[in-house]
């Protein structure tokens, strides 16, 4: 038994499974080792670029960020500035504009008292006219008919009588 139990430790398979194993590691382990030493190392340097590339993006991107910030800002401020110029050209046009409004309504009233002045003056001219040629007609006859001064003070009392019907037959 004493045999038995000493061979029992050979004879299970399990044993011979871990012998085979570590012949298995022994021998190969160098040749094994390195290509996954390398693969792991590859695998490394790749996360490591990944990281430093992804901090440089990081950095880029904040450097964007401030920039597009900055850029904001100034487009802001020109907007600003764009609008109070916008305003203040608004207001000098206005006034312009209102200016040049008053100055030809004084030039159209002007020109309205001038037509008007010239109106008055035709007609006190065609008073005038008229008037001349009723004291023409008038004294005509009174030295065609040699009046006396009763029929003269009626002649001129009916000249003047007839003034305003002067101007609608001319007007016609």
């Amino acid at each position: 038994m004493e045999y038995e139990a000493f061979n029992s430790f050979w004879t299970h398979g399990a044993f011979w499974v871990f012998v085979a194993i570590v012949i298995f590691i022994v021998l190969f382990a160098s040749r094994i080792a390195g290509p996954v030493g390398r693969m792991l190392d590859q695998r490394a340097d790749t996360v490591r670029q990944s990281l430093d590339e992804a901090a440089q993006l990081k950095a880029e991107a904040q450097a964007m960020l401030v920039d597009a910030r900055r850029k904001r800002e100034q487009a802001l401020a020109e907007a600003k500035d764009i609008l109070a110029r916008a305003r203040e050209e608004a207001a000098r046009a206005a006034a312009e504009l209102r200016a040049e409004a008053e100055m030809r309504a004084h030039a159209r009233e002007r020109m309205a008292q001038e037509r008007i002045d010239a109106a008055q003056a035709s007609a006190i001219a065609e008073v005038r006219t008229a008037a001349i040629e009723i004291a023409i007609a008038a004294t005509t006859e009174a030295l065609r008919d040699g009046l006396t001064a009763e029929q003269d003070a009626r002649l001129v009392d009916h000249a003047i009588a007839e003034v305003p019907t002067a101007f609608t037959r001319r007007a016609a």
